[in-house]
């Protein structure tokens, strides 16, 4: 079989008909106004809720799309996918609403939320490699032996216009729209919301979002083709993908206007961000396109701003270790070390001196036999809760004026 050069990517007509196809399938999640992110960046900044779809992401969509294409002897042979969480109860949904055995590959030590939901939409669970790359390649090693239909995240022609009626919900919600900001891993849902805006409002500004530890698009782009990264490192699982697809890559590069990088900080602040003022639940690769407002919020101040909220599936252990993430890089956290007087009481005047300040003390280790330490002094190193960085600033002021040596 001859190798295309370009495989074939979606039109704007694929777009409508996965419309159809979707209607009374996927919701239409509601689009909602941040006033805090529309006070930051000085123009109207609206989220679009996909966290709020079924299966808490944007990748049923796709899933549906692509698995009511197929023919009914692919049907009757099954489906089969791999993923760490979103795309397997997205293609679990999607099979179970069309009549399809579907079998989902999960890497092992997935959250076991994850598992049991995908699970509860129908599909067979099997458990198999570290990392999602073997997971993947024990997917389609089933695919060849059974014959299941196989069934990628990202890299189909069908996937990608699945996703684009997403774009199609923006104009209609938000007709004076000047820029979208959304995540991407492997471009499926970027390449198919610039598809779908782009044909009708090529004005519109679509900026992409990727994590700094996993963004292979940038070196793409640079290169005119995917280029695979030889490590991903990122806590949003969203995002570990260590190399564009073919098809949402030509999309991408024709018509995603821009694609910047996040960090890990930035990721866990902009979740925090989005529980605390939007009470939204979402996981961090839905938190990416907030996270780059936060970053630079003058750059989107040129008209009313679209950020695509892609997903809420978060487990709960990993998000309680990112908002602790996104606290300490919101400044609401703060460790001193400091030198008190080895005498009694010297201790319970410190947290005496910090509770005047409204610090909330978390820990506290003591320390008093180290020989780095000067005859008749104590090392005491807290870790405090804060208001924030003007708050820790005020904190470590009024310690230094009553007489206390700050150390680190």
């Amino acid at each position: 079989m001859p190798v295309q050069d370009h495989p074939p990517v979606p039109g704007p007509d694929d777009v409508l008909a996965a419309r159809k196809t979707l209607a009374g399938v996927a919701r239409v999640t509601a689009l909602e106004g941040s006033r805090y992110l529309t006070r930051l960046v000085g123009a109207p900044v609206h989220l679009k809720c996909e966290n709020l779809q079924r299966t808490g992401s944007f990748k049923l969509r796709g899933a549906y799309t692509r698995i009511a294409g197929l023919s009914g002897e692919e049907r009757a042979r099954g489906v089969v996918a791999a993923s760490a969480g979103n795309h397997a109860q997205g293609v679990a949904l999607a099979a179970a609403l069309l009549g399809v055995e579907s079998t989902v590959f999960m890497p092992v030590g997935a959250p076991l939320p994850k598992i049991a939901a995908t699970r509860e939409y129908g599909a067979q669970v099997r458990m198999a490699g570290q990392v999602v790359d073997e997971t993947l390649a024990a997917a389609q090693e089933y695919a060849r032996r059974t014959g299941a239909v196989f069934i990628h995240p990202f890299d189909h022609p069908d996937v990608v216009a699945g996703q684009g009626t997403l774009g199609l919900e923006i104009l209609e919600q938000c007709p004076e729209v000047r820029t979208i900001v959304l995540g991407m891993g492997g471009g499926g849902l970027a390449a198919g919301v610039a598809l779908a805006v782009k044909s009708v409002r090529p004005d519109v500004r679509v900026v992409g979002v990727q994590a700094a530890g996993s963004a292979a698009y940038p070196p793409s782009l640079a290169a005119g083709r995917p280029v695979a990264l030889e490590r991903v490192a990122t806590m949003a699982d969203g995002m570990k993908v260590a190399r564009p697809g073919d098809v949402p890559f030509r999309l991408v590069a024709d018509l995603v206007d821009e694609v910047r990088t996040v960090s890990e900080g930035q990721l866990s602040a902009a979740l925090l961000l989005c529980l605390e003022r939007a009470k939204m639940v979402v996981e961090p690769a839905g938190a990416s396109p907030v996270a780059a407002l936060l970053a630079a919020p003058e750059t989107f101040g040129d008209g009313p701003v679209v950020a695509v909220l892609s997903g809420g599936n978060v487990d709960p252990l990993v998000l309680q270790r990112t908002l602790r993430h996104g606290m300490a890089a919101a400044g609401r956290y703060l460790s001193l070390r400091l030198t008190v007087p080895d005498r009694p009481g010297a201790l319970a005047a410190l947290l005496a001196e910090l509770s005047v300040a409204d610090a909330n003390v978390l820990a506290v280790n003591h320390l008093r036999t180290d020989p780095r330490l000067a005859v008749g002094d104590a090392e005491v190193e807290v870790q405090l809760e804060t208001q924030g960085p003007e708050h820790c600033v005020q904190l470590t002021d009024a310690l230094t004026s009553a007489g206390y040596r700050i150390l680190d």
